[in-house]
């Protein structure tokens, strides 16, 4: 693959050069040119022990070796080839900073006044926010840089053009393709020429793109570059997307394995209702201090089948692994066991080199085992991008294996350092905020662009919903304060039993005690729920998965059973980051006034595709299905939509939102209403609870709608579930559609209840019922069954 098409994958937008560079730089050092070998991590020992070795990425321009058919050899350029005055592209905003523009509030006039609502106890807040209390006011410029031949690592574009420093002065930001600086040029468009480690010459274009206000969204993502810059003088360490430290790590040993984890950091610098705030969060890395030879080693010993490669390759593959020279993190997709070390590839000039030379040369690195496999990562995959082919990287084993994640005791004693209670995290946090006060390098770099901070928490005022009414048969009880009612409706009937006349137990020989215990238990608890229960037939089953599926088939007959007028839909994708299979869209909808009956369905799409195609024939089919089971259509929709990543807002109003309003009108244009709302559950927002001098979680039901919401969004935040350990991570809601005319109150309080209508549990949810089913949905047809579920099974919640 070319590196014009290869970077066009990656999402960067600035023009490409068909000519390649060879690698220059060093052992550690951040100086290539091209994506290098990747050195496996290593665990504390002398540098000449035993090191294990992954594929490199093929350097561009370069043919043969692993990954790859051999491209053309291309003499590489001299600083004066290919030069011309052609305008440098500009750098599109993306992701969250794409959302920020795009106000969907306008449209609604029955929040245009206020979107706050008023329901509810008041309560009083500390958010992880701090806000920016002086920034600068000034006109920044900005200037796009561009570079001959292209650069493709981030870090070595940096160094290069650091060595003009002294033209541009200290008070800058780049981002990798854009410089932005406090005082202009002195020319529109000037050329510095540049040297890398191995003597080559790369010629640097800087032009002027435009100015920029103080007001504008832009200077909001500089100031996220800029501050992440501060902890590298804090000497934290770039692990994938975030920074970590390892002064204060925590060390563990399970199964023969040397864990650490390491302490970190989220933070980002946006726009709310009223100001800039910083937030930051706590996050953890957990680190195998273990190679990938050792890895193979010791899963090779441990082996129980015959065929040891097959195990050391199912257990290697879809694991995340850290480089650990540059401290990036890739995943695993394949073990080479045709080469090894002592094999070669072709270099950028035509040259072939061995692996284990490479590494002498590159990075100072003595490779002593040279019968041992290559490990293969196809690239970062990346939502949205559909159709691109990536190269092989090379990768470091990171993370937690299969044993590790099965073993409750390990998992156990890790959630004790990674599940912060509120306490724990306000004091964590309050650590690092004066600590980015009182360093003294750090305030001059942010003293630059005068960007100053609150050591203080940002108060806000939430608002506590009354407990939902529990309506069982013909009873009705409450959740207790901790947001359950199991010990409540134990003993009621339900509101609409199924009798069970006909039904097996399907086990194997090995669980036969364990399915005499469920039968004993059902027969005790349906009768005094209503329930009719016959006695099931007990059949012994081989135990693999294809004797569970031959006997249902053999055994399965007609008999044999399985168990206000507004429809609700809940969308989720699921992307398999691991196996990079299709992506799949969970569609789930309420089928009966009383959301008692769903129907669901499968939209399979290509790799990386977040937005659903075919939402007017899940539509159509959900509302068939309903006029089965109600005398008349539904006269509302309302839509909760997960699985949106940043920068995705106009997409979904352009196409999903309008493509079912539309289907709606064409089915009766004055008696359809709908409303789309995006629930975003990842997000690094807490709030804390004061109590004298304890900071505890805020009770189940609290909403935030004022402060750290958006002027130009109707967006609201829930805390809807209580956590036993750690703290509790409320959810955002926005409501980007609405001709229902959902006043802050009434779509707060429906969202609330909602999150109790998930039928596997006697408690409240995070999210709101239809959203949670569509994303088991989607998860169990793109982790186990890789296909979409027979229709039979459309009205069953099979998937739960």
């Amino acid at each position: 693959m070319p590196g014009r098409a290869r970077t066009r994958a990656r999402g960067r937008a600035r023009r490409r050069e068909s000519y390649q560079q060879e690698a220059p730089g060093g052992p550690g050092a951040p100086g290539s040119a091209t994506q290098e070998p990747t050195q496996l991590q290593r665990t504390p020992r002398p540098l000449r022990e035993e090191v294990p070795v992954v594929r490199p990425l093929q350097p561009r321009g370069a043919g043969g070796g692993a990954g790859g058919a051999a491209q053309s050899q291309v003499k590489e350029p001299g600083p004066e080839a290919g030069l011309h005055t052609a305008p440098l592209q500009e750098r599109r905003i993306g992701g969250v900073f794409q959302d920020l523009v795009v106000n969907t509030r306008r449209y609604m006039m029955h929040v245009k006044d206020s979107k706050t609502g008023s329901e509810g106890t008041v309560v009083q807040l500390l958010a992880n926010h701090f806000r920016v209390i002086s920034r600068p006011q000034w006109v920044a410029y900005k200037y796009n840089v561009d570079y001959r031949p292209d650069i493709e690592d981030g870090n070595l574009r940096t160094i290069l053009l650091d060595q003009h420093r002294r033209k541009f002065g200290e008070c800058h930001i780049f981002d990798g393709n854009s410089l932005l600086l406090s005082r202009p040029l002195k020319e529109r468009r000037v050329e510095w020429l540049s040297m890398t480690k191995d003597k080559k010459f790369v010629k640097i274009t800087v032009e002027f793109s435009k100015e920029i206000r103080p007001t504008s969204p832009d200077c909001l993502r500089y100031y996220n570059i800029l501050f992440r810059r501060t902890f590298k003088l804090l000497d934290f360490e770039q692990v994938g997307r975030n920074y970590y430290t390892k002064k204060k790590a925590i060390q563990l040993y399970r199964h023969g394995t040397s864990l650490e984890i390491w302490l970190g950091y989220v933070t980002s610098i946006l726009q709310y209702e009223n100001g800039i705030t910083l937030c930051a969060d706590v996050s953890h890395k957990l680190l195998r201090i273990e190679t990938a030879y050792d890895f193979i080693k010791r899963t090779s010993a441990e082996a129980q089948t015959g065929n040891i490669r097959e195990e050391v390759t199912n257990k290697l593959i879809g694991s995340i692994v850290l480089t650990k020279y540059n401290n990036k993190t890739y995943r695993v997709d394949d073990i080479d066991w045709k080469q090894n070390p002592e094999d070669t590839f072709n270099r950028s000039d035509g040259s072939k080199i061995t692996y284990i030379d490479y590494y002498r040369q590159q990075h100072k690195e003595i490779v002593t085992v040279k019968k041992q496999p290559l490990l293969v990562s196809q690239g970062r995959w990346k939502k949205g991008l559909t159709g691109t082919q990536r190269e092989p990287i090379l990768l470091i084993p990171q993370g937690l294996t299969d044993e590790i994640r099965k073993d409750y005791s390990t998992m156990k004693e890790l959630a004790k350092h990674t599940r912060l209670s509120p306490r724990r995290r306000h004091h964590t946090l309050k650590e690092f905020i004066n600590t980015i006060q009182d360093n003294k390098k750090v305030r001059d770099l942010l003293q630059l662009w005068d960007l100053k901070f609150d050591t203080n928490f940002l108060s806000v005022s939430g608002r506590v919903l009354k407990n939902a009414n529990i309506v069982q048969g013909r009873r009705m009880v409450k959740a207790n304060s901790q947001g359950d009612w199991s010990r409540e409706i134990r003993e009621l009937p339900l509101l609409n039993a199924m009798p069970l006349h006909s039904w097996l137990i399907l086990h194997s020989r090995s669980s036969h005690r364990e399915a005499m215990s469920l039968k004993s238990h059902l027969q005790s608890v349906t009768a005094p729920m209503g329930i009719t229960m016959k006695p099931a037939e007990m059949i012994e089953v081989d135990g693999d998965a294809n004797s569970y599926i031959d006997t249902l088939r053999k055994y399965t007959r007609p008999t044999l059973q399985m168990v206000q007028r507004t429809m609700f839909v809940g969308i989720d994708c699921f992307h398999d980051i691991v196996n990079r299979q299709k992506s799949i869209a969970g569609f789930v909808a309420s089928t009966n006034a009383e959301l008692t009956k769903w129907y669901s369905q499968c939209v399979i799409q290509k790799t990386g595709e977040e937005l659903v195609k075919e939402l007017q024939t899940c539509l159509k089919a959900a509302l068939d299905v309903w006029c089965k089971n109600e005398s008349s259509m539904p006269h509302s929709v309302i839509v909760y939509r997960d699985g949106v990543g940043d920068g995705q807002l106009q997409a979904l109003l352009d196409h999903e939102a309008k493509k079912m309003s539309t289907y709606l009108k064409t089915l009766s244009p004055n008696n359809f209403t709908l409303a789309f709302i995006v629930v975003k559950k990842r997000i690094n927002t807490r709030f804390f609870l004061k109590r004298g001098s304890d900071f505890q979680n805020p009770p189940p039901g609290t909403v935030i709608d004022i402060e750290l919401t958006r002027n130009e969004w109707y967006d609201f935040f829930i805390v809807s579930q209580s956590v036993q350990d750690g703290t509790v991570t409320p959810t955002h809601y926005n409501v980007i559609y609405d001709t229902i005319g959902l006043s802050p109150n009434t779509v707060q309080r429906l969202t609330y209840c909602l999150c109790h209508m998930y039928y596997n549990l006697p408690g409240i949810i995070r999210v709101p019922a239809p959203c949670h089913y569509a994303h088991k949905l989607a998860y169990l047809v793109g982790q186990s069954i890789h296909q979409e579920p027979n229709r039979s099974l459309s009205t069953r919640l099979f998937y739960l």
